[in-house]
Formats: structure tokens, sequence, C-alpha cells
């Protein structure tokens, strides 16, 4: 019993494992599209930043003031006021190289620049970024810097765009993991959870943070956490805090453009709901099959305790077998004799079934031979005697009526090819797709085919030809396979009928056309089942396997149309077949 429990602990764990990493591809996937979509939320925000101060670089009205080619300071304060009125928490200074402001949307802001990261970078040609907290409000910001460009090519100074972080990232609490953006300096700038804000994630290159960027910043330590590597998925167990996961999956990307990176952090509760549930779910399995076996067990165990008994028994019932063994002796061969008896019985009886299975397919071949034949046979009758009178026409000289005579006989021809084509085209297989089909002439076809059976049963056919075309989209041969098995159906069931009646009628509609084959017998008994493989109606040992309805379905299906069965409101059964009209020729 211990061996087994340690057996379904062992499958357990391993079910647990391999749904838990399953499911940290499935979270690794969605925080991947969760983080690229929080980044390129904020790289669009801060990229009008960087694309107000290219445009200011190249100002009319600002860039003489930077170059010394005249400019009024007062014009451009109050040009970069209107800069900065149009984009809500920004301000905007023009620098000379040095470094002091020439002008500003807010002149007591401040009044030298020089020294920062972004405004250095600048100086050198490029685009500078920088972060950092104001230390007059303590609020966070975030800078481009654009290089102004004298006329001979060298950086005559720069325009300065300053962002108040607070206000790119005030509709972000809604998103369902935290998301963070750190700087160079491993410090939080940005952050859907307020709790993370100018927490410190890793020092800087030197290990310390410098005053002049985060001078009266209250800077925080990142939440304490653990890491470890789950094939390669880095696992985060941090201190247990409201607005962040306990256990999260970490991601991170770097964004060289806007110069972060940003970091995402996946709740691992999902995984491990439902690692615990199936493994929860293996154990279970692992205790039935072992309930089972062990229920196996215990029946082996009570079967061979009875076996014993049983033995035991037999033992006594031997020695009274010996005193009756001559008896039976005398008995099992009378039994040999009985059993011998009985094979050669069941060999005639084999026999005889053989013979009528035979004699029912040689029944079946004589009334395809009768119907053929009598369909033959008239009209060639017919031509032997219009031969013969056409021949005594021409004796005497009536070559008119001769020819009269000549065209009935190449009617007569024509019938019998008709026949013999219509026969030929229904045993021929046919696997080609839905084509062009007149619904009208297959109906006849199928008439002309079953004339001889209708004629014999006295079946009354109530069939009108439509006055318009009836084309649809089918395949002949199998469309007039349905016909056929309908009318063979409804006659079958009129077997008892006085006056058997099969009203046949093509109705148009706008997209479709519908053939519908009524009857007068005693209906449908089970209309929810006609169309089920093996469903007869008919007694047993009766012609037909009940599938002759159920192929009939699939090959309706097989051109896109329904067929369906029910009793007609005056008694008997109504099969409709509807089609999809075909498209007319052009």
């Amino acid at each position: 019993m211990a061996g087994f429990l340690v057996f379904v602990a062992v499958i357990a764990a391993g079910a647990w494992w391999v749904a838990f990493t399953s499911a940290l591809d499935q979270l690794r996937e969605r925080g991947e599209a969760d983080l690229a979509l929080a980044a390129d939320r904020l790289t669009g925000q801060l990229q009008r930043v960087r694309d107000l101060a290219v445009v200011i670089a190249d100002h009319p009205v600002l860039k003489p003031l930077v170059l010394g080619e005249g400019g009024d300071p007062d014009i451009a304060d109050a040009q970069l006021q209107r800069f900065a009125d149009r984009s809500v928490g920004q301000k905007l200074w023009i620098a000379d190289a040095s470094g002091w402001v020439l002008a500003a949307s807010d002149r007591a802001a401040a009044r030298f620049v020089g020294g920062t990261r972004a405004f250095e970078r600048a100086l050198d040609g490029a685009l500078g970024t920088a972060t950092g907290v104001d230390p007059d409000n303590g609020q966070r910001y975030y800078m481009f810097a654009a290089p102004v460009f004298s006329q001979a090519g060298p950086v005559a100074g720069a325009v300065l765009v300053r962002l108040n972080i607070a206000e790119v990232e005030w509709n972000w609490p809604s998103d369902p993991s935290p998301v963070f953006f750190t700087d160079e300096m491993g410090v939080v700038m940005v952050s859907n959870r307020p709790d993370l804000v100018l927490t410190v994630r890793t020092p800087g290159t030197n290990g310390a943070l410098p005053d002049e960027v985060y001078a009266g910043a209250m800077l925080r330590p990142f939440p304490d956490r653990r890491e470890w590597d789950v094939r390669a998925h880095e696992l985060w167990e941090l201190e247990d805090r409201p607005d962040i996961p306990r256990r999260a999956l970490h991601l991170s990307r770097d964004l060289p453009t806007i110069g972060v990176a940003a970091e995402i952090l996946v709740s691992l509760q999902p995984a491990l709901r439902l690692a615990w549930l199936q493994a929860a779910v293996a154990a279970a399995v692992c205790l039935m099959f072992g309930a089972v076996l062990f229920y196996i067990a215990e029946r082996r165990r009570a079967l061979s305790q009875r076996l014993e008994v049983e033995e035991r028994a037999n033992a006594e019932l031997e020695a009274r077998v010996a005193e009756r063994t001559e008896a039976l002796s005398l008995l099992n061969e009378d039994l040999r004799h009985e059993i011998q008896e009985r094979n050669e019985a069941e060999a005639a009886l084999r026999q005889a079934q053989a013979e009528l299975v035979r004699a029912g397919k040689l029944s079946a071949l004589g009334q395809m031979s009768a119907g053929i034949s009598h369909e033959l046979n008239q009209p060639l009758m017919a031509i032997q005697s219009f031969a013969e009178n056409g021949s005594i026409l021409l004796e005497r000289g009536k070559t008119e009526k001769a020819g009269e005579t000549l065209g009935r006989i190449s009617d007569m021809a024509q019938r019998m090819a008709r026949i013999i084509r219509n026969l030929r085209a229904f045993a021929r297989q046919e696997t080609a797709p839905a084509t062009r089909v007149g619904l009208a002439a297959v109906v006849e076809s199928a008439l002309e085919m079953l004339g001889p059976r209708i004629a014999d049963t006295g079946t009354r056919i109530d069939w009108k030809r439509p006055n318009g075309p009836s084309v649809v989209m089918g395949g002949e041969v199998r469309l007039s396979q349905v016909v056929l098995n309908l009318l063979s159906n409804a006659m079958d069931a009129m077997g008892e009928v006085e006056n058997p009646m099969i009203r046949i009628r093509i109705e148009q509609a706008d997209e479709a056309v519908r053939l519908i084959v009524q009857d007068n017998g005693p209906g449908i008994s089970e209309p929810e089942r006609i169309f089920d493989p093996f469903y007869t109606t008919k007694e047993v040992g009766g012609e037909g396997m009940g599938l002759g309805l159920s192929i009939s379905y699939g090959l309706v299906q097989s051109f896109g149309g329904r067929l369906t069965g029910e009793n007609a409101p005056g008694g008997g059964a109504m099969f409709t077949v509807e089609l999809d009209r075909a498209e007319e020729l052009q």
C-alpha cells in the first residue's frame, strides 16, 4: 500500500510539473503581448515629445536666437509658452552651447540646463534623453534634447522639452499585471502600480545614484524578492503586497529609443491553480485505478477460496462418479450418436439456407430480366410489324406511307435506345461533382425504368411536368437513384392499399427547387428514425436492409440539399427533396 501511495505521489508530481511548465509558456506569450502593448503605448506618448523638440529646433522664430542672429527673447518665450499650452505637463527651454537658457516657457523653472545627460548628448549632435526628479516639486520627468545646428555645421545650442511623467500614466492602473519602466540607473520612473514608483530596481553601473538627477526624491528599495529559473522562465517570489502578485513570471525588454527598460510581473496564480488541478485529477485517476485493482484482487482471493471449497466438493463427487462410470459411458455413446445426427441436420439446414439464398437471388434476377424483356419486347415486335408493312408498301409503290412506317420504326428504335441508355446510366458509378441536372427529366427517366413494376402493382402515377425549367445542382445518376428509391419505397408501403397512388410534384422557390413524392399508404410510424441506417418497417426476412433512405439522405446532402420525410395531412407518407437552383447560362 505504501509503495502504491508513493507511485501516486510521483504521478501527481509529474502531472503538476507538466501542467505548470505548459501554463508558463502560455503566461509568457500573454505577458509578452501585454508588455509590448504597454511599451508601445509609452513609446508613442514620448514620441510626440521628441517630435516637438525636433520641430522647435528648426523654428524660424526660435532658431535665430540660438545662432546669435537677432531675435526677441520675449517673443521666443511667448512662442514656447504656446507650445507648452498645447501639450499639458511640458516645459520647454532653448539654451546656448554653454547651457544658459535663452528662452523658456517658464523662466522661473530654470536658468541653466548645462551638464545634464540629455543636454550633453544634444551637443554631440544627437537626440538626448534623460529621466529624473524635479527638486522643486518632487515630480518625475522625462526630457528630450534636440540639437540646434549652425549654418556652418557645429551645434550652437539645444532645445529641451521636459514632460511630467504623471501625465502619461494616469490611466494605467487598470492593467491587470504590474508594468514598470526603469532608467539606466535602475530606478522605476513609470509604473501602473504607485507603490513601485521611485523604487530602486537595481543599482547603477557604479552602485550609486547621482544627486543631481534624484535630488530631493524619496527613493525606496524595490520589494524583496527571490528569483529562480524554470525552463528559461524567470520566476520571482516577492513580499506580500495587495497590488503586486506574490509569485510572478518576470519579463523584460529594452527600449533603446527612449532609454528605459520595460518590465512586467505576470501572476503565477492561474498556472499554479491549473497545475494543482491537473495533479489532483492525476492522483484521483490513479487512486481510482488502484481501487479497481484492489477490488479485483479481493474478488480473485474470494474466488480462490471458493475454488478450494469446490475442489473439496469435487473430490467427494469423484467417488460417486466412479460408481456410475459404466452407466455414463453408455450414455456418452448415445450422446455421440445424437451429436452426429444434429451435425448432419445442421449441415442439411445450412444447405437449405444456401439454396434459399440462391433462389432469392435468381428470383430477383428473374424480376429484373422480366421487366427489361417486357420494355424491349414491345418496341421490338412493333419494329418487326412496321418492317413487314413497309416492305409490302414498297412493293405496291406507296413510298410516302412506307416513309411514315420507317419513321415509326426509327421512333421505336429510339425508345429502345433510351431504355437501354437509362439502364446503363443507372448502373454506371458516378463520382463527378454536382452539375446542372434537369429534375423533371430525372423523374421521367425513373418512371420509365419503373414502368413494368408500376403496371404490375396497379399504381396510379399523378405526375405533372412543370411549365418552366427545373434545373438543379446535382448528379444525374445519384439523383436518379434517390428518385427510384423514393418511388420503390412508396410502392412497397402501398402493397395492401386497394387503389395505390403516387403524387409527384416539382415546386419552384426563389433559390431552391423542391421535389415532393407523396403516397396514400399507411404513413410513417416513426418519422424521427426514418433516415437511420438499418431501420426498416418491412418484415424480417423480406427485401431491403433499411439502408435505402439513409443512402438517399447522404446523396442529397452531398449536393448541398435536404431530404425530409413526414406524414401527409391527408394520410400517407410525403418525402421532400430540396436542391439548390442552378444558375441560368449566360
